[in-house]
């Protein structure tokens, strides 16, 4: 069930965004700077790849306040629209029933969205 809900979750845009995030990686990572934040978009393009059969959990805080001070700047940084984004079309397709799995996935996407690091995909 997990490979049907990837495969159809490819064909609807998953690859697309997973691209994006990636690209947007590479483009994060071009400074020494960004490159933390290049590594936790390659993070979510992998999930966004492949969101069924995957969790977000929290891993253990081997960086200290440094998480919570990326976090923010994250956020400050407008990051937060993605996650805005992914929150609206889960809302959208959890409207059906056919919709709900998918937009239960757009959810998890939007957690990874707000607040990445912190965080590993197992």
């Amino acid at each position: 069930m997990k490979f049907l809900g990837n495969l159809v979750w490819l064909i609807m845009g998953g690859l697309l965004t997973a691209v994006m995030y990636w690209f947007a990686g590479l483009l994060m990572c071009i400074t020494i700077i960004g490159i933390p934040f290049g590594v936790q978009l390659f993070k979510i393009g992998m999930l966004s790849l492949w969101p069924f059969g995957h969790e977000l959990m929290p891993k253990s805080n081997d960086g200290g306040c440094m998480q919570l001070v990326f976090n923010i700047l994250w956020i400050v940084l407008g990051w937060w629209e993605i996650a805005l984004t992914h929150l609206t079309f889960g809302l959208i397709l959890c409207c059906t029933i056919v919709g709900i799995p998918w937009g239960m996935q757009h959810f998890k996407l939007a957690l990874a969205s707000l607040i990445p690091f912190g965080k590993e995909v197992v």
